[in-house]
């Protein structure tokens, strides 16, 4: 679904924000509610099937498949002999692999 109200609402605001040039403080609030309504400012965090390189339309099988990948190549344990550095990144995606996973599990169920 296609949003607008940010762009109107940033719009209008804009004008009265900007009252020596309203056109100018218009045109600025039209763009930053354009930036609102299309998500720019939305955290990559926000969509667990990004993390997982997925589309929402992924089918279970899929999200299975996407998830033993991500792990078997980012399991701490694998990078074990490594140094500190690198272990500690294959932890951090890890953890996020598996709290995407989780999520789209939980989104799932409530289908």
């Amino acid at each position: 679904m296609k949003r607008w109200y940010g762009k109107l609402l940033g719009f209008f605001a804009g004008a009265a924000l900007f009252r020596t040039n309203p056109l100018f403080g218009a045109l600025i609030g039209l763009l930053i509610g354009h930036a609102f309504d299309t998500d720019w400012f939305k955290l990559r965090r926000d969509n667990p099937y990004a993390a997982l390189g997925l589309t929402p339309d992924a089918t279970d099988a899929e999200v299975d498949q996407a998830y033993r990948r991500l792990m078997s190549q980012y399991h701490p344990d694998r990078v074990a002999g490594a140094a500190a550095e690198l272990r500690e990144q294959a932890e951090v995606r890890a953890r996020e692999i598996n709290q995407a996973y989780d999520r789209i599990k939980t989104l799932r169920k409530r289908r």
